[in-house]
């Protein structure tokens, strides 16, 4: 078990609930489809020799934004269509000290049924899970059970402003970043990394965190706390 593994131990087997594994059911989170397109093959590392790691980013998408245009894509049904989520998780990111972040460090095994039914109220997209455990899982876990219950027990923590209810004649990065300081005690705003889009609407947010897991600053803190940020509330 490495590092990482054995400090979120504790936490996983205290915060990390039993999911309801029945197919196609509601749960008290969100709707699971009855059949899941899972992986058959395992992804294959990349190449490129890999920084050591040296920080944590857990990255959290505005899912009505990601949702805005995709409503009638299959691909993306579960999470635009069958449910109504505010924040899913992007990922747990493994971050470098410099330069290019470690990316892709192993074999990734394709990830279980079981596995996705129970994470998929967290991370709507079984195509995601797979993504995330090959390109950052694969450079901090030995498996995707230990990554998707570190990334669960980091999730679990984080209490998620509601941003529709966020309201002003301009909103700001840093009326995004006073939102999340507020509702989570000991959260510094400089460990919070604000991510819009080209057209100027919130993306995502991500929290910075160092390998002990505790909040860091962002060596990316994305938008300025006076810059403009709008929001797609749904609809």
């Amino acid at each position: 078990m490495r590092a990482p593994e054995r400090l979120l131990l504790a936490l996983c087997l205290a915060a990390c609930g039993t999911a309801d594994d029945s197919a196609g059911t509601a749960t008290a989170e969100c709707n699971i489809p009855a059949k899941l397109d899972l992986p058959r093959t395992a992804s294959l590392p990349d190449v490129t020799p890999d920084a050591p790691a040296a920080a944590y980013v857990l990255a959290m998408s505005w899912s009505p934004e990601f949702c805005r245009f995709r409503k009638d894509a299959a691909a993306h049904e579960g999470q635009c269509a069958d449910n109504d989520f505010d924040f899913i998780l992007h990922g747990l990111w493994v971050d470098s000290a410099a330069g290019p972040s470690p990316r892709a460090c192993a074999v990734a095994q394709p990830v279980g049924e079981a596995l996705v039914r129970q994470h998929y109220c967290m991370m709507p997209s079984v195509q995601l899970m797979q993504h995330q455990w090959a390109a950052h899982g694969t450079c901090a876990f030995s498996s995707a059970e230990a990554y998707f219950g570190a990334a669960k027990s980091l999730w679990d923590g984080v209490k998620h402003p509601d941003l529709r209810e966020l309201r002003g004649e301009t909103l700001t990065a840093g009326m995004v970043r006073e939102a999340f300081v507020k509702a989570n005690i000991g959260l510094p705003s400089d460990a919070i990394a604000i991510a819009v889009n080209n057209r100027g609407w919130l993306n995502e947010v991500r929290l910075c965190m160092d390998l002990d897991y505790n909040y860091a600053t962002c060596r990316a803190p994305g938008a300025a706390d006076g810059a403009a940020v709008l929001i797609w509330r749904g609809g």
